[in-house]
């Protein structure tokens, strides 16, 4: 008689796991404003595309988020040891030790100043400044019920640094600032739908947030308030730069998307957080970006 044969499910290597751990796919939120504002920028300069510098802005900001998140992760650690939801997490079970996630987060780092210095020196100088509101924002849930509102500085940088990458100056930027506004407002506000999961718990461990501090009715109002501002500067910032009808086509998309997440999450129902977080987020982005990109090439 021969011994069964137990498979064992093969480790994930330290790679993987790290890209797990700062959820790598999640670029997708911020990534397509980034390129929505560089090409922007290239239209008004009219040298055609530079795919060197859209291809720094893309490391720029994947390792600028893979910083973030990873500090995040590390300081947030004995944090998600406590909240059933995060229990999960690679730092809380070992799946990535503390070392390599301090590694990743540095290495990270070290790639995305080197990006900003390739693009310009005013992406190399205001680095510093880029990357302040990415290690407040772990703190920030410490001492503050509006910690959503640090993330939306944080992400605001995105588009902002993507336009002086290409212009190499602050002179006729208005456009970029106010879609910075407008996605640091729109990822700020869902921050604040996906912090309802955790309102209990976050009392109990005294963190800090927005449903925490004045329940989840109020935060989902606070919630819609802030995405009805980030609309307006949307349209603000399609009237700033002259887009055609396909932009505004773009818009009402994403005015539907940003209902259907208002409509699905509600005080009594937060099961469907996640499909919100996914799908009409994600969606957001892309479809923004896919009708600025026709907008440009077309008309």
């Amino acid at each position: 008689m021969t011994a069964a044969v137990v498979a064992v499910p093969e480790k994930p290597g330290r790679v993987k796991s790290f890209l797990d751990l700062v959820k790598i796919e999640h670029s997708v939120f911020a990534l397509p404003f980034a390129y929505l504002s560089a090409l922007v920028a290239l239209d008004r300069l009219d040298t055609g595309i530079h795919w060197i510098d859209l291809l720094l802005i893309t490391v720029a900001m994947v390792s600028g988020r893979t910083f973030a998140m990873a500090a995040n992760r590390i300081l947030d650690r004995k944090i998600d040891a406590l909240n059933p939801r995060t229990q999960g997490r690679e730092l809380v079970t070992g799946a990535v030790s503390l070392r390599t996630a301090w590694t990743g987060a540095l290495l990270s780092l070290v790639v995305m100043a080197v990006a900003a210095g390739l693009l310009n020196w005013l992406c190399l100088a205001l680095f510093p400044l880029a990357v302040i509101p990415l290690v407040i924002y772990p703190y920030a849930k410490r001492f503050t019920s509006f910690p959503h509102y640090v993330l939306a500085l944080a992400q605001f940088v995105a588009p902002v640094g993507a336009w002086l990458a290409i212009t190499g100056t602050f002179h006729g930027s208005g456009p970029a600032w106010v879609l910075g506004a407008a996605v640091g407002l729109w990822i700020g506000g869902f921050d604040i739908i996906y912090a309802c999961q955790d309102v209990e718990i976050d009392r109990k461990i005294g963190v800090h947030s927005t449903p925490a501090r004045f329940g989840i009715p109020a935060a989902l109002w606070i919630s819609t308030a802030t995405h009805v501002v980030t609309f307006a500067l949307f349209v603000w910032f399609g009237q700033l730069v002259g887009l055609s009808w396909l932009w505004w086509v773009g818009l009402l998309i994403t005015a539907i998307a940003f209902a259907y997440q208002h409509v699905v999450v509600t005080p009594t129902d937060l099961s469907k957080v996640n499909r919100a977080f996914f799908t009409a987020n994600g969606f957001v982005g892309i479809a923004l970006f896919l009708f600025t990109v026709l907008d440009l090439a077309l008309l």
